[in-house]
């Protein structure tokens, strides 16, 4: 395996949630999510940042992320504690989760820097094919509006299941995340990334960013 998608223990890391909720609630998810659990996490030792994210296409309309220092946080007591003693609040949301994807990522920092408005995301399909990110970043950093890329491969002992998943069968493909200042220049990106990869367009994703909470932030 090439050494940029080694995945040890000392790599950054990224919780990678993906999920529909039940329309009926989606009030009081968001409510939840700006209110206590995004702070919640950001707060856990480790952990750098966390990242909301919406689209108004697609069957999971919802993104969060989180980073970490490195995948030690996800077995420190601190995240373990938070993990096995969810509120009432949270156990309340989680069921009513759709089709969630949780993931635990180790990040590979592609090119760029930056956080944008939006996010173009591109499932890869399979590690031989995320090693190739490198040799289009060119390309795609040459679009007008992107800012950085970066792969995330699932790290699968770490990545247990939300409810709304099943365990069997599961589908644990690395994300290619183009971060850009505006929708239609990481749609752009996404696309270009699935043309050099022969990767099927409409497999593609762009969301807008919701909010950005750092957990240095928290501390003050």
């Amino acid at each position: 395996m090439d050494n940029h998608l080694r995945q040890d223990r000392d790599a950054m890391g990224e919780l990678f949630i993906w999920t529909d909720i039940d329309p009926a609630h989606e009030q009081d998810f968001n409510l939840w999510y700006d209110r206590e659990h995004m702070a919640e996490r950001a707060r856990i030792p480790g952990f750098a940042w966390a990242r909301r994210y919406h689209t108004r296409n697609g069957e999971r309309p919802y993104l969060a992320l989180y980073r970490t220092e490195s995948l030690h946080t996800f077995g420190t007591e601190a995240y373990q504690q938070a993990f096995q003693h969810q509120t009432p609040w949270s156990i309340q949301n989680f069921a009513r989760m759709r089709n969630t994807n949780r993931r635990v990522m180790v990040v590979t920092l592609v090119a760029g820097v930056g956080t944008g408005g939006a996010l173009g995301m591109v499932p890869l399909g399979g590690t031989a094919t995320a090693e190739k990110a490198f040799a289009i970043a060119n390309t795609v950093m040459s679009i007008e509006g992107v800012l950085a890329l970066r792969v995330l491969t699932p790290e699968p002992s770490l990545s247990t299941p939300l409810p709304s998943e099943p365990a069997e069968g599961r589908k644990l493909e690395p994300m290619l995340l183009v971060d850009a200042t505006n929708e239609p220049a990481a749609a752009a990106a996404a696309r270009a990334v699935a043309a050099e990869l022969n990767l099927p367009a409409a497999q593609t994703h762009t969301f807008n960013l919701l909010w950005d909470l750092r957990s240095a932030d928290l501390a003050t």
